[in-house]
């Protein structure tokens, strides 16, 4: 499903992974649910969705699609800021005084066609002259 917007549609999607600070293991089951409570939160009020979202004790996964207004880094700053907060709000203990989160995180587009089919596609393109191309 494509996301049409007034002067675009798009398809973007990425799947970002947060690690804890220290990768302490701090997350319990409810610890995992305040963090993907505040992360759908986040998306609502961004206009960005969580497609997925699970956990182990020291990192997070979530797949995300979101509007090109947006940066992974705006969504990634946003979703980690609001969750610590609330995550120490919901009296959970984090690794570091006020850090919940390492500052890193990794994050790769996903889906879409395989980029060799992409390649391919756009190098056998109509384009205009194509018995020589034009030397710029």
């Amino acid at each position: 499903m494509y996301r049409r917007e007034r002067h675009s549609v798009t398809d973007l999607k990425i799947h970002l992974v947060c690690v804890t600070k220290y990768r302490k293991s701090v997350f319990d089951s409810n610890g995992l649910k305040v963090v993907e409570q505040s992360f759908r939160e986040v998306a609502l009020s961004m206009n960005f969705t969580i497609l997925e979202f699970n956990g182990e004790a020291d990192h997070v996964h979530a797949l995300i699609e979101y509007p090109p207004k947006l940066s992974i880094s705006q969504i990634t700053n946003s979703l980690k800021g609001v969750s610590s907060r609330r995550y120490g709000q919901a009296g959970y203990k984090k690794p570091h005084k006020e850090a919940l989160w390492s500052p890193s995180y990794f994050a790769i587009s996903v889906g879409g066609a395989p980029l060799e089919v992409l390649k391919e596609y756009i190098k056998n393109q109509s384009r205009p002259g194509r018995t020589g191309l034009a030397s710029h």
